[in-house]
Order: structure tokens, then sequence, then C-alpha cells
């Protein structure tokens, strides 16, 4: 097998593994938690305060209008980012091609997307 076929397989699993390992690893936790948890509760020890608060930190909270907002700004600076990248770059290396700004439309529009549904958003609640 030649460099040809092992270097898109590897990056193919590279990429698999930074998206999977950390699911596994967090699935591990949350069941030795849930197996410490359930040995405290047989021997009918409390449940410390701490225990119970880094549960509900991984309780996904709805979504609010600063979420939304910090959201939108964050991919609208991402997609001007690649814009301005993209127009310097050209203008540095006189190509003239464009490409990178049609690419830079669509964290650009998904930022867009998000500031405006912070407009829209029923949770008025601000967590922090």
């Amino acid at each position: 097998m030649g460099p040809e076929i092992v270097v898109p397989v590897a990056g193919c699993i590279m990429i698999a593994s930074i998206v999977i390992f950390p699911f596994l690893f967090k699935s591990r936790e949350r069941r030795e938690l849930h197996a410490t948890l359930r040995a405290a509760i047989d021997k009918g020890q409390p449940i410390p305060p701490e225990v119970i608060e880094a549960m509900t930190k991984s309780v996904k909270l709805p979504p609010t209008r600063l979420r939304d907002l910090r959201t939108g700004v964050i991919w609208l600076a991402i997609g001007i980012g690649v814009a301005l990248a993209t127009y310097f770059g050209d203008f540095i290396h006189g190509d003239g091609d464009s490409d990178g700004f049609g690419i830079a439309c669509i964290p650009a529009v998904i930022g867009v997307a998000y500031i405006v549904l912070s407009f829209f958003n029923p949770n008025k609640e601000e967590r922090v």
C-alpha cells in the first residue's frame, strides 16, 4: 500500500477518532458516576451536593437570547474572517479568483440566522 492510500485512510480514521472518542469517554464517565450513586443509595448514604451539581451541569439548557446572539456573532466573525483572508490572499497573489467568498457566505449566513433567532427567541431568561 502506497501513501496515496494510507494518507487518506489515516486522515479519515483521525477525524473519526476525534469525533467518537469524546463521546465514549463521556459515556464511560456517566456510567461510573451512576454506579457510584447506585452503590451509595444501596448503602443508605446521603448523596453529596457536589455530585448532584456535577450531574446537573451536563443537562443542556434551552437556548436564550444572549446565547443565540453570542453564537451568531461568532459565526458572523468567522465568515468575515474567511472573506477577508480570501480578499487579501487574492490581492497579494494577484490571481483574481475569489473562491473563498462563497465559502465565507456559509458561516456568515449561519451567524445572521442566529442573530435573527435571538430577536424571536421566546425564552428571554438570561442564564449565566
